[in-house]
């Protein structure tokens, strides 16, 4: 890593915060592909004839491919930057839903849910590279932040214009219509996106409190830079922080929220669909709130803000499915609220990240962080697709409270798995960074 003595810099000028914007708008709508399978989940089950195992493939593979790549994408981000990395992830995601729009068969639509699973593995990683290159890292925690928060909104255009366009219309026009501004997007981000600055011939970090320009290239040894990233603590941390608390959100928004909400529950769709927008809404007003809390306590983030949202989303979802009827409005909507701390919690997992690695690993690091949640995700949703199959509860017509109620409790040992690391690197962190005494000394 090579550092280089500059003068403190101003704040981002104008070509920055377009750069981060047209970032943000692809990376709404890749949270938009990512999520709009989970708005038409059951006219996808009516239209492959699939079953709940089925169902639950689609995401699952999805998932598995936009979390293998996460670290091969963070190595190339880190050789190449983030403009030809973005340029192909929105070329892959418009692939796969005019791939989606035309396929007769499950088979076909599996190949749809790869390509947008490795298009969209590339968007994020190379927006937050975009923030630690454009932007003073004094910034990092709330451009994050804000970052996550707006790609949200992709999930409200996936559960109400996408649901009603495909309602009103085809399945062939509303996918082909997404394809359509993936076309345009990988179009606007190959002429806007910039890697860095135009006065600087590398991408780099910059402190605003030294003035310190940190070179961010590629480590010479790919393989040495993922060791090196995974072995310090620090590292692990932010994977099991990723890995704990965002997963049951994003399975009940990507898939079985849908279907528990309205065939298990009786709720009208009008009424599931308000549901999950308080769950988009709610982690979008808490990101700030997170983002900012992070800041001030960096060396307590875990026990403060990471292990508590893990707390209420665990409470709230036992007390939903523990009922022996279905829950009261007021109870699903908070629900709703828990699982909404799940995203900017996650968010956490990058400040660990960035902040425990040097600038040359810095989108590796990110890579295998962001590796985690969906780890745990598609571990979840296929769990909970296999148990309603075993109980014969596999189709639409068979979705009953009593098998959701079982198929719910997958989620539980993925909590319990992912507080235990989180204790257990945090406490090895804090010995490396010198805030606890070793005990083997």
């Amino acid at each position: 890593m090579r550092q280089i003595s500059h003068s403190p810099v101003s704040a981002p000028g104008w070509r920055a915060w377009l750069i981060w914007s047209v970032g943000v708008a692809a990376y709404v709508l890749a949270i938009t592909n990512r999520t709009s399978l989970g708005a038409v989940g059951v006219e996808a089950a009516d239209r492959f004839q699939a079953d709940a195992s089925t169902l639950a493939l689609f995401a699952v593979v999805q998932l598995a491919v936009y979390g293998g790549m996460q670290i091969p994408v963070g190595v190339l981000l880190d050789r190449y930057g983030s403009r030809p990395i973005m340029t192909i992830g929105m070329f892959l995601m418009a692939a796969g839903q005019l791939t989606m729009a035309l396929s007769p068969s499950i088979g076909i639509a599996l190949v749809a849910r790869n390509l947008l699973g490795a298009g969209d593995a590339a968007i994020f990683p190379a927006v937050l590279r975009l923030v630690a290159t454009w932007f003073p890292a004094q910034r990092g925690p709330l451009m994050v932040q804000f970052t996550g928060i707006l790609g949200q909104a992709g999930q409200l255009i996936a559960l109400v214009p996408l649901a009603a366009l495909l309602h009103s219309t085809s399945w062939t026009i509303t996918f082909g219509s997404v394809a359509g501004l993936g076309v345009l997007f990988t179009i606007l981000v190959a002429l806007v996106i910039r890697n860095h600055p135009p006065e600087r011939g590398a991408d780099v970090s910059v402190d605003t409190d030294t003035g310190v320009i940190r070179v961010v290239t590629s480590a010479i040894d790919t393989g040495v830079g993922i060791r090196a990233a995974w072995a310090h603590p620090g590292t692990r941390l932010a994977f099991w922080s990723h890995f704990t608390t965002p997963f049951a959100g994003t399975a009940f928004i990507l898939l079985w929220g849908m279907p528990f909400l309205t065939a298990a529950q009786g709720l009208s769709p009008a009424h599931a669909a308000g549901i999950i927008s308080v769950y988009v809404i709610a982690g979008m007003a808490l990101g700030p709130v997170i983002g900012d809390l992070s800041r001030r306590l960096p060396n307590h983030r875990s026990l403060a803000l990471v292990l508590p949202a893990v707390t209420v989303q665990l409470v709230a979802w036992v007390v939903v499915i523990a009922l022996p009827g279905p829950a009261p409005l007021w109870l699903l909507y908070v629900l709703a609220v828990a699982l909404a701390t799940g995203g900017p919690a996650s968010m956490i997992a990058f400040d660990h990240a960035r902040t425990h690695n040097p600038s040359h690993r810095l989108s590796t690091a990110t890579g295998v962080t962001n590796a985690g949640g969906f780890i745990a995700a598609l571990i979840a949703i296929f769990l909970i697709g296999l148990a309603l199959d075993l109980q014969g509860a596999g189709s639409p017509e068979t979705y009953s409270l009593d098998a959701f109620r079982i198929a719910f409790l997958m989620p539980v040992p993925l909590w319990l798995l992912g507080t235990t690391f989180i204790l257990v690197e945090r406490k090895r962190t804090r010995i490396r960074m010198g805030l606890d005494p070793d005990p083997r000394r």
